[in-house]
């Protein structure tokens, strides 16, 4: 049977791929094919905002990855879910919309990338996204991923965190996407009238209506297929029991993410020798820091008893549950046109740090999310309210690697975190900048009792051990396929090419030469955009 040819051929359709695939496909030039592991997000909790928690834990939609023992962690395997369907983890996650701080990507310029820095993909921060404000100079009005801020929209004991905050001399941000990120305020999210908007919804879609873009969804990607010159010819992938392949006349693109990514490319034979040979894999290109670099970001939270009622009853109870289903349908607002994430922010640990390094989220909501596919948000039993916080760069690294030469196995996932005493020492700034804040008389007047860790965790050392007993990722996996100058530290070069190879290119979060302050899928989508005109640039 004859392969199908295309111009380009996309491995992945999150964040990043159903970007990059509207983006080629728009001068009608191309012809372009997205490859899709997971299926359809036809359901209506892929839309609805709180549905996110049904996707939490269900494998048909989530690969539900999980990391090796963190030696650091007590040997705790953490949960790593990334999306296993169209729209990617963008069609599973929270939607809290951040772009970074700008220094953030002034880091990626000093780290040998040019035309990285802030003042590079600003332009391209205010493309992808319509916001309330139109444009301006830290916003766009007419991109396609529609902005809703929260503010205006959130819980009382929301308003008394900002207020705790005020108390503490923390400064007052009514915008996390503006001029600076330092400060407290209420997080953006990515919604349009009430619905998720992502890069699925609003550049994919259009694109398949118009016929520009072909897309194959349930479809493993196997390997990458290269000629004896090293250039990228094609993918083969497994759909529904039999292997296919797919040809590409100028460029095979990989947007599979921080974990699939660095785990084709191994697959592939591209990536450390010594990782290949031990798993029987062919070498085909000596590329030892695919895999390497890996990031997170780490967070634990602390739980709450208040002395007035917050939002877990009413999810507890079908009568609350209904009442909020309600408004929603006839208003498309309320707790479940949100996210629970409402309020937070970016703080400096102790008053030298050079820039915000803590970020903490506040849920005006005290939950759990059971080990089960079948669960949703399972409020506390009680009033309650949780705080959250994780380091914003935190320097620990680590590492994917394929864990045998079979397509279907998991990758082996290695954050290593916690191995730097910088980290350690950030989880106390973190630690004790909780406790400060929930000690602001506006918090105390909603406070029974702090549940978790509890008045017992009373030293620096009980504080670090509640850390490292409870901490999980906040799934801002990054960094496995580093951009930057040198082949033996990084995978890509600034435009995105393997090193080494031709005709394929990263266009993920993977990417990161470094992890970005706040959540990563704003950021990604960028990264999507800016790599779309490179690619076009590069084509013509």
């Amino acid at each position: 049977m004859t392969a199908m040819e295309f111009d380009f051929v996309i491995v992945g359709a999150g964040s990043a791929g159903c970007i990059v695939a509207s983006r080629l496909s728009e001068n009608g030039r191309y012809t372009v094919l997205l490859i899709e592991a997971g299926g359809e997000d036809k359901s209506f909790w892929f839309k609805i905002p709180v549905g996110y928690a049904k996707s939490y834990y269900n494998p048909r939609v989530n690969w539900m990855y999980r990391t090796e023992p963190e030696p650091n962690l007590g040997g705790r395997r953490i949960y790593a879910p990334r999306g296993k369907v169209q729209g990617g983890s963008g069609s599973i996650n929270a939607m809290v919309f951040v772009r970074g701080d700008s220094k953030d990507f002034d880091d990626w310029r000093d780290a040998g990338n040019p035309g990285w820095a802030y003042e590079d993909v600003l332009p391209y921060f205010r493309r992808l996204e319509t916001h309330p404000q139109g444009e301006t100079e830290w916003h766009g009005g007419k991109g396609p991923i529609h902005i809703t801020p929260m503010r205006g929209a959130t819980h009382p004991v929301s308003d008394a965190f900002l207020e705790a905050c005020s108390e503490r001399g923390l400064p007052a941000n009514p915008d996390f996407n503006g001029a600076d990120i330092e400060g407290a305020g209420v997080y953006d999210i990515n919604t349009r009238r009430g619905r998720r908007s992502h890069s699925s919804a609003e550049y994919l879609r259009p694109a398949l209506r118009r016929g520009a873009v072909q897309i194959e969804r349930n479809a493993l990607a196997r390997r990458i297929l290269l000629a004896r010159d090293g250039t990228a010819q094609g993918v083969e992938v497994l759909q529904n029991g039999r292997t296919r392949t797919f040809r590409a006349r100028r460029e095979v693109i990989l947007s599979a993410g921080a974990v699939d990514t660095p785990k084709l490319l191994q697959l592939s034979g591209i990536g450390d020798g010594a990782l290949l040979f031990a798993h029987g894999v062919p070498m085909q290109h000596h590329l030892p820091a695919v895999g390497q670099n890996l990031q997170d970001h780490l967070c634990a939270s602390f739980y709450y008893r208040s002395t007035r009622p917050t939002l877990n009853g009413d999810f507890a109870s079908l009568l609350g549950q209904a009442r909020f289903g309600l408004t929603y349908i006839l208003r498309r607002n309320g707790p479940f046109a949100m996210s629970v994430n409402q309020a937070g922010g970016f703080f400096r640990g102790r008053p030298e740090e050079e820039r915000p390094n803590i970020q903490l989220y506040f849920n005006p909501l005290s939950y759990r999310i059971p080990d089960n596919p079948r669960a949703g948000l399972t409020p506390e039993p009680y009033p309650g309210f949780l705080m959250a916080f994780n380091p914003c760069r935190p320097t620990s690294r680590g590492s994917v690697g394929i864990a045998s030469a079979d397509p279907l196995a998991a990758p082996l996932i290695r954050p290593n975190y916690l191995s730097t005493e910088h980290d350690i020492d950030e989880v106390l700034q973190g630690s004790r900048l909780m406790r400060s804040i929930a000690g602001a008389s506006a918090l105390q007047a909603w406070i029974e009792e702090e549940v978790s860790p509890s008045r017992s965790a009373d030293s620096d050392d009980k504080l670090l051990e509640y850390f490292r007993l409870n901490s999980g990722s906040i799934y801002h996996l990054c960094g496995t396929c580093r951009m930057g100058s040198d082949p033996a530290q990084s995978v890509v070069d600034h435009r995105l090419r393997v090193h080494g190879l031709s005709g394929l290119r990263i266009v993920d979060a993977s990417i990161f030469p470094n992890i970005t302050a706040g959540n990563i899928n704003a950021p990604t989508m960028m990264v999507a955009e800016k790599a779309a005109d490179i690619i076009l640039e590069d084509n013509r």
